[in-house]
């Protein structure tokens, strides 16, 4: 028998809860430890649509990239996705910030997804640097994670140098900037501000910002290949989650 315990120990020994940031909400956050595990769900956030996706399949569990409960709550009501966990008695565990350090976790998740070779950590940061087979121009590099990651909107910066090695940092990752250009010829991130693209570009560095959700959430999904083989008495499925913001 599975329980939550089980799998959030799994999670532990793989992404270490302690190593979160101190402003992070990861681990155990709802539900009961002792809890018999058959079905899991597996999402980017929970949110109220996966809350009730969760209930529909009658699941025990929903592991989760992004904290369900991440500040303070003043209020819990009628529908949102926590009070829909308590009612239905659905454990959650989110695998945030911990993940995302982790040698198998988001970053080293997405370098495989753009098929990136000699994957290693960048100490010290979120980020994880990879080699691309052989160099490519901005353009075309740009083009191949937009297909890749099936992105609507992506941004980069416009440069003539070569791409070859590839930092990489899913989510908001963009305080890493300067180290990833310490170690990479180009940085893919989830999410850039303008200002800082500019600021870049006027450099001549090459950045793509592929958007939060895209970097994420099939670099979080991709846990679920490790579950399965290890928790062969589970039932795990993604909550067929898609962006909630649209571009065009």
């Amino acid at each position: 028998m599975t329980t939550v315990k089980n799998i959030y120990d799994y999670i532990n020994s793989i992404a270490p809860f302690k190593q979160q940031e101190e402003w992070d909400n990861a681990g155990f956050l709802t539900g009961d430890f002792r809890k018999e595990v058959k079905k899991a769900v597996l999402c980017l956030d929970v949110t109220k649509e996966v809350a009730a996706y969760a209930a529909d399949m009658d699941a025990d569990l929903i592991l989760s990239h992004h904290p369900v409960i991440f500040s303070g709550l003043k209020k819990i009501e009628k529908g949102s996705a926590v009070y829909t966990c308590i009612e239905k008695d659905i454990a959650v565990i989110s695998a945030h910030t911990n993940f995302d350090l982790a040698e198998c976790g988001i970053n080293y998740n997405l370098a495989k997804r753009i098929q990136l070779n000699n994957i290693r950590q960048i100490s010290g940061s979120f980020l994880t640097v990879g080699e691309l087979d052989c160099e490519m121009s901005m353009d075309d590099f740009a083009q191949f994670v937009s297909d890749t990651l099936h992105v609507s909107g992506l941004r980069y910066t416009d440069t003539d140098k070569p791409i070859k090695t590839i930092a990489v940092g899913g989510g908001a990752c963009e305080e890493y900037t300067d180290i990833a250009f310490e170690n990479a010829d180009c940085f893919v991130t989830g999410d850039m501000k303008y200002h800082q693209m500019l600021n870049w570009a006027e450099q001549g560095c090459a950045v793509i910002s592929a958007g939060h959700y895209e970097t994420e959430h099939d670099s979080f999904i991709m846990l679920m290949d490790k579950l399965k083989d290890i928790f062969t008495d589970v039932e795990f499925m993604s909550a067929q989650q898609k962006n909630p913001v649209l571009a065009v």
